[in-house]
């Protein structure tokens, strides 16, 4: 897997002050942040819970910002839309009309996330 979409390598090394090791162990620490918040998100929509949709929007926005500041761009992203689409539920209504939606927007991540891990493998991290 290459970085092009799912890291930008150099910028994350300059925000590594250069130190490839630094990097890699903070790419490693990312993979276990998002893995536990992937698995939030996953619990929330599996149960619907009153209050899902805002503990869905905390754990994206947890991964939005972890993933900013490695420049893992593919990650941010997805987060950032799925972060964007459970803040428009603000009642039981609500919910169930962006549901589907909100379910997209979290397909799209777990793909990011294998992007993510396919990455990792193919640098040996």
């Amino acid at each position: 897997m290459s970085a092009e979409g799912v890291i930008d390598w150099d910028e994350a090394m300059e925000q590594c002050g250069d130190d490839e090791e630094f990097l890699r162990e903070l790419l490693a620490d990312l993979r276990g942040e998002v893995d536990q918040q992937v698995k939030k998100i996953d619990e929330m929509l599996t149960n619907v819970p009153d209050g899902a949709f805002h503990q869905i929007m905390r754990a994206s926005h947890v991964i939005k910002g972890a993933a900013s500041n490695l420049m893992c761009q593919q990650l941010r992203q997805t987060a950032m839309a799925l972060e964007s689409q459970a803040s428009t539920a603000n009642d039981a209504a609500a919910v169930q009309a962006n549901l589907p939606i909100v379910k997209a927007r979290f397909d799209e991540l777990r793909q990011a996330v294998a992007n993510y891990h396919a990455f990792l493998a193919s640098v040996g991290i």
